[in-house]
C-alpha cells in the first residue's frame, strides 16, 4: 500500500531524525552549534516545500540534553526526575523552530510527553491525532526526547531515538525512519571502514559486536539507536542510517525509492523486508563483514 500521491518504494511518510551529533559536542566542549541547525533548517524547508505535510522533524538533543539525562539517570530516588529534561529538549525544538519559520516553514514544536503514555497494563498508547492534523495543514511537526508517564505512574526518558516509534500508525501510507548521524552507518570495522548493507531487525545479536557505546553518551550511541530504530522496523517501518551532510544540495533522495538514492551515500538498512541488491548502498553484508 502506498499513500496519496506517492509511487512505488517512496514513502508515504518520513521522520527525520537530526541526531545531536551533528548539531553539537556532546563529548568536550558542550557547546550547541546553532550555525549548523540553521543550515539544516534550510534543507528541511526545501523538503518540507517539495513534500508538504509528509515530513515529521525529530531532533536530537545533544550537548544541551545528554548532561541533564545522565544527572537524571543517578537520581534513583525521585520518581519525576526525568522531567527536567524538558527545559533542555524545548530550547533545541525552539531553536529548530525560530530558524524553520524564518525559512517560511509552518513549523510547530510538540511534547512528546502528551502523545505517550504507558497503561496500568503496561502496554503503550499514543496519542497522535494533532500530528496527522499539523501535517494535513503542511505544518512540520518538531520533536525531540521528552518524557512519558510509566504504568506506575511514573516519569521515565524517551530518547529522541525511540520517538519515530510513536509516529508509526498515522495512517499516511508506508514509514521511513532516516536517522542522519556523523558516520555512514553501521561501520564494519574501525572509521573508515565500509558500513553494513542491511540488518535484520529480528538478528540484531549477529551485528551486536560491530556497535559501540560511550558512558558519556545518554542514549547509548550506535547500540541505542540500532535498538531503537529496530523496534520500529519490526513494526513495518523502512529504517535507514546516514551520514548527514548540512553543505548538501538538498535531501530530497530521502523520498525516493531506495535503488534511486546516490551511489555515494553509504547506508545501513534496518527492515524485515528483504531488499533487492539495488536497493542496497555499496557496502558490505552480514555475512561478509570483517
Amino acid at each position: 500500500m502506498t499513500g496519496p500521491g506517492t509511487r512505488a518504494g517512496e514513502p508515504g511518510l518520513l521522520v527525520l531524525k537530526v541526531g545531536g551529533s551533528l548539531l553539537s559536542d556532546k563529548r568536550h566542549t558542550g557547546e550547541t552549534d546553532y550555525t549548523a541547525i540553521d543550515d539544516y533548517a534550510g534543507l528541511l524547508a526545501d523538503l518540507v516545500a517539495a513534500f508538504p505535510g509528509r515530513v515529521v522533524l525529530v531532533t536530537g538533543g545533544g550537548a544541551l540534553c545528554h548532561p541533564v539525562g545522565l544527572r537524571i539517570k543517578a537520581a534513583k530516588d525521585d520518581p519525576y526526575a526525568a522531567v527536567a529534561l524538558t527545559e533542555p529538549a524545548f530550547r533545541m525544538r525552539w531553536a529548530w523552530t525560530t530558524r524553520l519559520r524564518a525559512k517560511g516553514v509552518r513549523a510547530v514544536p510538540l511534547q512528546a510527553t502528551s502523545l505517550l503514555e504507558e497503561r496500568p497494563d503496561g502496554t503503550r498508547a499514543c496519542h497522535t491525532a494533532v500530528v496527522g492534523r499539523l501535517l494535513a495543514q503542511g505544518a512540520l511537526p518538531v520533536l525531540s526526547s521528552d518524557c512519558y508517564l510509566t504504568a506506575e505512574g511514573t516519569l521515565r526518558i524517551l530518547s529522541s531515538d525511540d520517538v519515530p516509534a510513536v509516529l508509526l500508525d498515522l495512517g499516511l501510507g508506508p514509514v521511513r525512519v532516516v536517522a542522519l548521524t556523523d558516520v555512514d552507518g553501521i561501520h564494519t570495522g574501525g572509521p573508515g571502514s565500509p558500513v553494513l548493507a542491511h540488518l535484520d531487525p529480528d538478528d540484531l545479536a549477529a551485528a551486536r559486536a560491530l556497535f559501540w557505546t560511550d558512558a558519556w553518551d545518554a542514549t547509548g550511541a550506535m547500540e541505542g539507536k540500532v535498538e531503537a530504530l529496530a523496534d520500529s522496523a519490526r513494526r513495518g517501518a523502512e529504517c535507514v542510517i546516514t551520514r548527514g551532510d548540512r553543505t548538501a544540495a538538498d535531501l530530497r533522495h530521502l523520498f525516493a525509492p531506495l535503488p534511486d538514492w546516490p551511489r555515494n551515500a553509504p547506508r545501513t538498512l534496518i527492515s524485515r523486508r528483504a531488499p533487492t541488491a539495488s536497493a542496497l548502498s555499496p557496502a558490505l553484508s552480514l555475512e561478509n563483514a570483517p
